[in-house]
């Protein structure tokens, strides 16, 4: 039994290590997100002494930030060394989705073919791909996520309360790197008092509460400092900025939350999951504790679902966090499918039917993303924007810039979004923003030597081409100075 788990365990670390080679490749050729500029910059800001919210503005939890500062002093302030880093991190939780299925589903025959099914669910997921491999909070939640569920299995089987204590830690650690996961604490911590089989459950709560408190020591400590600035930085943006010169908000969210219509690698992965909810009522005669987990599942991806869905606006990559949940139960309801509709066949042909789809799906999603944005195009911009701009001169330009040339960061161009804010520089000024009316009147006086944009609309609703004689365009991003 020893012998046969450690060969299926070696053969499902080879699956997720061939994903984890397709993981970096993707990382160092494509992968970019526009909102990783500004978590890069933030990550090198804190590297060189600064401080989240109280010296530059940070709409987030800042644990994803400071683990990023971290690996930057071993490796240096390099985009690519950090997706490494981030794709390492998903192909973990790759291997822990995949590896908790193999080890408690009940079914002998299909556990590795199933592990395997697992992987690829969310190794050939569009989300975890394309996001799991920058530097923004997605792959440090997905890996703190999975951890935190694996530890509260565990610890609702032991009398030591230290592992419920550990599970509050991991999955209070996902919500400090990004609110997104935040309801996955309460969920947790409920499941644990409700399924506690050995041990004192409000003991384990406890610890749970205690150990989830430490993620947001540094969110504290700020706090403490400038309640006004973190309240705003952490609360305050979130409910009314997001949404700041955003006329189609509310349209572009109900685009996100019907898209998995157009998606079949979305639609297989919940269809199947419905479909394991379904029969797993009816699964008597598996333990009670298993489908007890299974529900966890369900209640996990359902939380953070209704959570991302009413962020406004949201985005269908948020999304990514119940994957490697939905991808348990989408396998579990593979196999309730291929037992009554093909009973007798073996688990591997219908393993391979899915990752047939699996990369179709992705492979079509892959093609349309090579057209977009990319770190290597970004530096082409970053060197122009230094061969054209004086020594000394103005610079507004997006936050990948400032991490590509280490120069300094003028006040408020730390993250550029919140320029689309107005209000009084009273305000403004210790928030480290600068508003929408102050920047304008900055471009309209030549204040900037050099501009790079990378919207259409502005270009035009500040007339850049007529106050600049020279431009370039590259990529989707245009570059303006005079000489």
């Amino acid at each position: 039994m020893i012998l046969e788990r450690r060969s299926a365990f070696a053969v499902l670390c080879g699956v997720v290590g061939l994903l984890l080679a397709g993981l970096v490749v993707y990382s160092q050729i494509q992968a970019f997100s526009w909102d990783e500029g500004f978590h890069l910059l933030a990550a090198s800001l804190i590297r060189s002494g600064k401080k989240p919210y109280l010296d530059f503005c940070f709409p987030q939890t800042p644990l994803n930030a400071y683990f990023y500062a971290a690996w930057m002093r071993v490796f240096g302030e390099s985009w690519r060394a950090m997706h490494v880093v981030a794709s390492i991190l998903t192909a973990g939780a790759i291997l822990l989705t995949a590896d908790y299925f193999y080890s408690r589903f009940p079914v002998q025959a299909w556990r590795l073919p199933g592990a395997i099914a697992v992987a690829l669910f969310m190794g050939l997921n569009n989300s975890v791909v394309f996001f799991g491999t920058i530097a923004q909070a997605y792959a440090l939640c997905l890996f703190l996520l999975i951890c935190s569920f694996r530890v509260a299995v565990k610890a609702v089987s032991s009398s030591n309360a230290t592992l419920a204590g550990l599970a509050g830690l991991l999955v209070s650690a996902s919500a400090a790197s990004s609110l997104l996961t935040a309801l996955a604490v309460p969920v947790l911590l409920i499941w644990i008092l409700i399924a506690n089989r050995v041990g004192n459950h409000w003991l384990k709560g406890g610890s749970f509460l205690v150990a989830g408190v430490i993620p947001f020591l540094p969110v504290i400590w700020l706090f403490a400092q400038s309640a006004r600035v973190v309240l705003f930085n952490v609360i305050g943006y979130q409910i009314f900025g997001r949404r700041a010169r955003w006329a189609g908000a509310t349209t572009h969210d109900l685009n996100v939350l019907t898209s998995w219509v157009d998606s079949g690698s979305a639609l297989l992965l919940g269809l199947l999951a419905v479909a394991c909810l379904v029969f797993m009522a009816r699964k008597t005669q598996w333990p009670r504790a298993l489908r007890s987990e299974y529900y966890l599942c369900a209640w996990l991806s359902l939380a953070m679902a209704l959570e991302i869905g009413i962020a406004h606006p949201t985005f269908t990559w948020y999304f990514v966090f119940t994957v490697p949940f939905l991808a348990i139960l989408a396998v579990t309801g593979l196999y309730e499918v291929a037992a009554r509709l093909m009973p007798g066949t073996r688990p591997g042909w219908s393993v391979a039917a899915v990752a047939l789809l699996l990369c179709l799906s992705f492979g079509r999603a892959l093609r349309e993303d090579s057209d977009e944005m990319s770190w290597p195009t970004m530096e082409n911009i970053a060197r122009k924007i230094v061969d054209v701009t004086p020594s000394g001169g103005e610079i507004w330009a997006g936050e990948q810039f400032f991490f590509l040339t280490r120069r300094p960061v003028p006040e408020g161009m730390e993250f550029q979004a919140s320029q689309k804010l107005d209000m009084p520089l009273s305000e403004a000024g210790p928030l480290h923003i600068l508003p929408l009316w102050e920047f304008e009147n900055r471009v309209k006086s030549r204040f900037y030597d050099t501009i790079e944009i990378c919207d259409d609309d502005r270009v035009k609703e500040l007339g850049l081409h007529a106050l600049y004689s020279n431009s370039e365009e590259t990529g989707a991003c245009t570059i303006f100075w005079s000489k």
